[in-house]
């Protein structure tokens, strides 16, 4: 525990934001170090424009594959305000949750079962930005070794994620026309009347009754007060239940028109992520649960959660997957991140356990 704690100090002051490729690099040589010293053999570094991916093969026939991201949300900087920090059982500090406690718990728990030579650790550099740069390489990877485990943080009370929903970015651009606004409005097409109006129309798109979530999260128009707005701009964040709802879905905001005249409208994005179900799940977690049992880990659950991960990839290739094996704790993306440090011994413990299981079965 004492080093685990110390590792995950250094890693956590080590700042890796998505897109910053200097510092993701930085990142993933400690990580290369890491591995090397306790697994006993050096990853391969892969390049990508998004930053470096960590591969770790402990030999040519893996039966179980390691799935994490060393890629934070947080801003360049954060780190100098925010350093990692203890206080009794609960550690902080940005990302720490989401998820570097998480990735330093495999590693530390692998170090601990012979069979690691047939496993393989993947740790990627665009997770926190739709894992463009490395997704082909995850489903490469799952289907060669045909189980995965995803060190993404735990669910509520500390449960392993059995399903997810699929998640997608969508992003709406308006253009219209500038014209002084005091002297001649009428000469201009106003792009912030048009964006008001394609608000509604994008959070029509959304079906509760069936879990999608259609959310307008970022505006943006115009450029001074006395100017008709030429341009505005709305992202909107998608979730999804069913894998038809990711077709209806892309086909509605194909479909937004304009209502303001002469303002035309352009759309991209899509249902990036296809939704996790729990089938991926189900072989996995009644492993996972029969060994908290006897490792006395009390009433661990398996739960669905709406935010999307890697393991959504792999489970939508037919790749059995449970997702959730990271730290316990909470806050992801938020000053209040935490993780428990009385939990990461015996995270670590059932990782490796159900990795040894799934490779001697």
């Amino acid at each position: 525990m004492p080093q685990m704690v110390e590792t995950l100090e250094q890693f956590v002051n080590i700042e890796s934001p998505s897109h910053e490729v200097e510092l993701l690099t930085a990142s993933a040589h400690f990580l290369a170090d890491l591995m090397t010293r306790l697994l006993g053999t050096p990853p391969a570094i892969i390049e990508s424009s998004e930053g470096p991916h960590v591969h770790w093969k402990g030999g040519d026939n893996a039966k179980v594959l390691i799935v994490g991201h060393h890629d934070t949300v947080f801003p360049v900087g954060t780190v100098a305000n925010r350093k990692f920090s203890r206080e009794g059982d609960i550690v902080r500090g940005p990302g720490i949750f989401d998820m570097k406690a998480g990735i330093v718990q495999a590693i530390y728990g692998l170090s601990h079962i012979r069979e690691v030579s047939q496993v393989e650790i993947l740790i990627t550099s665009d997770e926190e930005v739709g894992s463009y740069t490395s997704r082909a390489l995850i489903e490469e990877r799952a289907k060669a070794c045909g189980a995965v485990l995803v060190l993404e943080p735990s669910g509520n009370g500390d449960a392993l994620k059995i399903a997810r929903k699929g998640v997608g970015t969508f992003l709406v651009d308006i253009a219209g026309r500038a014209s002084h606004a005091g002297l001649e409005p009428e000469k201009g097409i106003n792009a912030l009347i048009e964006l008001a109006h394609q608000v509604q129309a994008i959070a029509a798109i959304a079906k509760p009754e069936v879990g999608t979530t259609v959310t307008p999260t970022v505006a943006t128009a115009g450029t001074t007060e006395n100017v008709v707005p030429a341009r505005a701009r709305i992202t909107v964040d998608v979730r999804v239940n069913e894998l038809s709802e990711k077709a209806r879905v892309e086909a509605a905001f194909a479909a937004l028109a304009p209502t303001v005249a002469g303002a035309t409208i352009t759309v991209s994005g899509l249902v990036n992520r296809p939704p996790m179900h729990e089938s991926a799940a189900t072989e996995l977690f009644a492993v996972a649960k029969r060994l908290a049992d006897e490792m006395n880990i009390d009433n661990l659950q398996g739960i669905a959660v709406g935010g999307g991960s890697d393991g959504n990839f792999t489970a939508a290739i037919g790749v059995p997957t449970l997702d959730g094996f990271g730290a316990c704790g909470g806050g992801a993306h938020a000053d209040t991140e935490h993780v428990k440090v009385s939990k990461m011994a015996e995270r670590a413990a059932l990782l490796a356990a159900v990795t040894r299981e799934l490779i001697t079965r």
